[in-house]
């Protein structure tokens, strides 16, 4: 693969739009079926949707299906731009025949610009092989999806992909970024990522450097960094994926990221896609509560929890050694150094960090920090409920603050049938990270009444009156209540 004359990339991106082999294409012409086949690395659907021939069948059979078509049907749907491409290291050609040596995928987003990714070979189509090289570069993921709802997309002068591979983020970047650097050591997804800024027309604002994390961008600073490192964590035994291996123990990868962003941010925003240990004898939240800088907001949330079993698994499966020779051997020797190192299970989710003050939209001042265990789902992209965390200054709340009860919470009751009262009442969110917590009644009542009109005080006061409590049990209401309100609020059920 050499891809390094970009100057192809623009009468490539002339072709595929020519043939609308863009997301939306791509998915009318396959159909719900099929392109939920491919989505399970089956082809055959595809290929019966495909029969009929054309630019877009051609493209999609020759990059997304990964089988062969004529180069008559080649050359239709990319003109004048076959050889060419073969020399690039693109397609690969006989004398009747043409295969793509690189995937080149549409890639949907949310305001509908029409993006293509280039990487390398979609592994294991149709039960094919699974084995990948040690510079593998990654295509579109699971991954690279979930740190793409996570980011803001909020307008900013400059921001960092730190460890690009072929470029996904810093694509959603330039949309955004007035300047954007990437970053890897990946020599191949270096030239993948270059090749990726060109194709969509984004070079200009996208600069590619070699270098591992931040020492390519050492003395400089941005407004947002946005990073899905190679964060899984394994025995340093055995070959090394560049993708997925930082080569560091355990979850060091990610607490130095988070360490040392702090110092790379003008100020801003860092949001990272991680796994972290979850020690036997120590809970999660304290230890990644030591890596977070003093003066800085951070929201960490934990989305899921594997046991080793489960998560050894998962990416000897990746690497396609499920079914090798020496694969009970590996899966042993995992499982042993997670049990040395007193591994307790493996936790993934967003570590977002900002810094208080300055010029960061909706900067209160004051550094908060929470961590936040939640596998529930949540509204994609979860982007703006993450800005509207930072928003919010529960410390500000006052018996005179005038809270207004978001639209989207409801009341979710649970009780015998026929009972006068609910033994359960549950406040729950619908939009963003649809948190819920249990209420009594009286905390019920008060998130109903605020409007916006009535302060906490008045609320508590009438509910008081309601209640029949004397003047003491007022004021100790008042007492309880009031920290109850600024939970809300941090909790973004209430707005003040």
């Amino acid at each position: 693969m050499t891809l390094g004359n970009t100057a192809l990339a623009g009468p490539l991106r002339a072709a595929l739009l020519a043939a609308d082999f863009t997301y939306e294409g791509t998915a009318d012409l396959l159909g719900t079926r099929a392109h939920d086949a491919l989505a399970r690395n089956e082809t055959t659907p595809g290929l019966r949707r495909t029969a009929g021939g054309g630019p877009l069948a051609t493209l999609v059979r020759l990059f997304l299906l990964q089988t062969t078509v004529s180069v008559a049907d080649a050359e239709a749907a990319l003109p004048g731009l076959v050889d060419r491409l073969s020399v690039a290291g693109l397609l690969e050609q006989s004398v009747s025949e043409v295969r793509a040596r690189l995937d080149c995928r549409p890639y949907g987003t949310d305001d509908d610009t029409p993006l293509w990714v280039v990487s390398d070979l979609t592994p294991g189509l149709d039960g094919g092989p699974q084995r990948v090289v040690a510079d593998h570069v990654l295509g579109i993921s699971p991954a690279s999806t979930s740190l793409a709802q996570l980011t803001l997309r909020e307008p900013v002068g400059s921001a960092l992909d730190l460890g690009t591979g072929c470029g996904v983020q810093a694509l959603h970047l330039a949309q955004h970024a007035q300047r954007v650097v990437a970053t890897d050591v990946n020599a191949r997804a270096l030239a993948v990522a270059r090749f990726n800024a060109a194709l969509n027309d984004v070079d200009d604002v996208v600069e590619v450097r070699d270098g591992s994390f931040f020492e390519p961008v050492r003395e400089e600073r941005f407004d947002l960094i946005a990073t899905n490192p190679p964060f899984v964590i394994s025995p340093a035994t055995g070959e090394r994926l560049v993708y997925r291996d930082s080569g560091l123990p355990g979850d060091r990868v990610v607490e130095d990221i988070v360490r040392a962003a702090p110092a790379h941010l003008a100020p801003g925003r860092c949001q990272v896609l991680a796994n972290w240990i979850i020690a036997a004898d120590r809970p999660w939240d304290e230890r990644l509560s030591e890596w977070i800088a003093a003066d800085h907001d951070a929201l960490v949330v934990q989305r899921e929890v594997l046991d080793p079993s489960a998560y050894v698994e998962l990416w000897l499966k990746d690497a396609g050694q499920h079914g090798a020779s020496d694969y009970l051997q590996r899966y042993d020797t995992w499982l042993s150094w997670f049990d040395e190192q007193g591994i307790e299970a493996i936790g993934f989710g967003w570590i977002n960090l900002r810094a208080p003050g300055g010029s960061a939209p909706g900067a209160t001042g004051r550094a908060r920090t929470e961590l936040l265990q939640w596998p529930y789902d949540v509204e994609q992209p979860i982007a703006p409920a993450i800005g509207e965390w930072g928003r919010a200054d529960p410390t500000a709340v006052r018996l005179d603050s005038r809270p207004v009860a978001r639209e989207d919470v409801v009341q979710e009751t649970v009780g015998a049938v026929g009972a006068e009262d609910p033994s359960t009442i549950v406040l729950r969110q619908q939009r963003g990270l649809r948190r819920a917590r249990q209420a009594d009644t009286v905390v019920a009542a008060l998130v109903g009444a605020c409007d916006g009109e009535l302060s906490v005080g008045q609320i508590l006061e009438a509910l008081a009156q309601l209640l029949g409590h004397d003047a003491e049990e007022a004021e100790r209401a008042r007492t309880t209540y009031l920290p109850v309100v600024a939970e809300l609020v941090a909790e973004g059920f209430l707005t003040a």
